[in-house]
């Protein structure tokens, strides 16, 4: 039996198909199991033993195309149920489960803010749906993300003890996803442990600001210097991870580290927090409650439309630090 698995975007969604992945591998093991995602997200899959091959979406649809018609699969298994992957599903003709969305109650939400939907129900739950057409079911296990032994950072090489510091994912895609620089700044101040701060290239400069200011003279930035898998090598050798709304969040969930994620503009409530259901005190959710504003986005905007931020800017520093401080010497 030949299996497709889609997933296209973003890190944090990927990250979530992985259960499914090794679920559908377990309880059919004489599957193979292939995974389409973009090109540029296939390093999230590259040391994963239970997928047999990786695909890239690229600009190339037509080469991809004959590439999957030449696979004759038995089965898709749609884990993103978009326009592109309905096109994809007609094309090859093949029988294929698609994982069912709640666009309309997210919009209600966002829009108008009817709340119609279940805070127990993660969104991981709904992509075991489409696999339980063909026999599989959730094992109720962490996802899963192996990392290659090339990317593995050796902290002997650096400043770092393992399970000694707070690993602070200062980024996201989005701003209004984002505490403003002088509320980071003002958490380095107060978590008096040494701090890595993991992001991409955009998020170095806003990095070396916090360096150059912050009384907290331990300090160490790998934004923009590491790939995923090498990000997530710091996070699982962390002793507590830091993280807005994330791709790293759900990461971290993967590894036994506990995590506090800020909320902004997004909510849990939309079934993305992090995913850890074997330890359920893993995660701690921070956000301003209250505020008739929020949830303003599924996903996120370059500018508060109300022009106050107070998602982030109403941020309790003080609670958010004294939380890490607790956490990171195991007084919890």
């Amino acid at each position: 039996m030949k299996i497709l698995v889609i997933r296209f975007s973003s890190i944090g969604d990927i990250v979530l198909t992985s259960s499914v992945v090794r679920c559908i591998k377990t309880q059919l093991p004489i599957a193979q199991i292939h995974f389409l995602t973009k090109e540029t997200f296939k390093i999230l899959y590259d040391a994963n033993p239970y997928v047999d091959r990786i695909l890239g979406l690229n600009k190339n649809w037509d080469l991809l195309m004959s590439e999957l018609i030449a696979e004759n699969y038995d089965c898709i298994i749609d884990l993103h149920n978009n326009l592109r992957t309905k096109r994809l599903k007609i094309s090859l003709g093949k029988p294929s489960y698609s994982y069912p969305k709640r666009n309309i109650k997210k919009y209600l939400l966002t829009r108008f803010k009817w709340n119609l939907l279940s805070e127990k129900e993660h969104v991981l739950h709904r992509y075991f749906k489409p696999v339980e057409k063909i026999g599989v079911k959730n094992d109720q296990l962490p996802n899963d993300f192996f990392i290659a032994e090339k990317n593995e950072i050796e902290l002997t090489n650096t400043s770092l003890v393992s399970k000694k510091y707070l690993a602070f994912a200062i980024g996201a895609q989005f701003a209004t996803k984002k505490l403003p620089v002088e509320k980071l700044l003002a958490i380095c101040n107060r978590v008096q442990f040494p701090i890595v701060l993991l992001g991409d290239k955009k998020d170095a400069l806003v990095a070396d600001e916090l360096i150059s200011k912050s009384t907290n003279k331990e300090l160490v930035s790998f934004c923009g210097e590491l790939n995923i898998q090498q990000s997530a090598s710091v996070l699982k050798q962390a002793k507590v991870v830091l993280t807005h709304d994330t791709g790293l969040m759900h990461i971290a969930a993967c590894f036994s580290v506990p995590i506090v994620t800020i909320w902004g503009n997004t909510t849990p409530i939309f079934g993305m927090s992090a995913y850890t259901p074997t330890q359920l005190n893993q995660a701690v959710n921070i956000e301003v409650e209250d505020l008739s504003c929020r949830p303003c986005s599924k996903i996120g905007y370059a500018t508060c439309p109300k022009n106050h931020f107070n998602c982030m800017n109403l941020q309790d520093i003080e609670k958010i630090s004294k939380m890490i401080s607790e956490k990171m010497t195991g007084l919890d």
